[in-house]
């Protein structure tokens, strides 16, 4: 019989390097859309804000989320790259 932990450990192992594998095929379908996000919705940091949720203002230009590839650029206000 095998030891229960060292499965347990390979499982979680196994889990772990699916999630990585998950993570660049999002990257490749989705772009950062900056200056769209509503107010405490931005995806990730920004230059005045550490975490995911907090930007204070809609529109904030260096405040981004994720869109599908060549949508950004359709929205009013969006640019692919933050306002300087």
């Amino acid at each position: 019989m095998k030891n229960p932990m060292i499965i347990a450990s390979a499982i979680a192992a196994a889990a772990s390097l699916l999630a990585l594998a998950a993570v660049p095929a999002q990257a490749a379908e989705n772009e950062k859309c900056y200056g769209i996000a509503k107010a405490g919705k931005n995806d990730c940091q920004t230059a005045t804000h550490s975490c995911a949720g907090t930007s204070t203002t809609d529109a904030q230009p260096d405040a981004w989320i994720y869109v599908p590839v060549g949508t950004c650029e359709k929205i009013v206000g969006g640019s692919l790259k933050p306002a300087a």
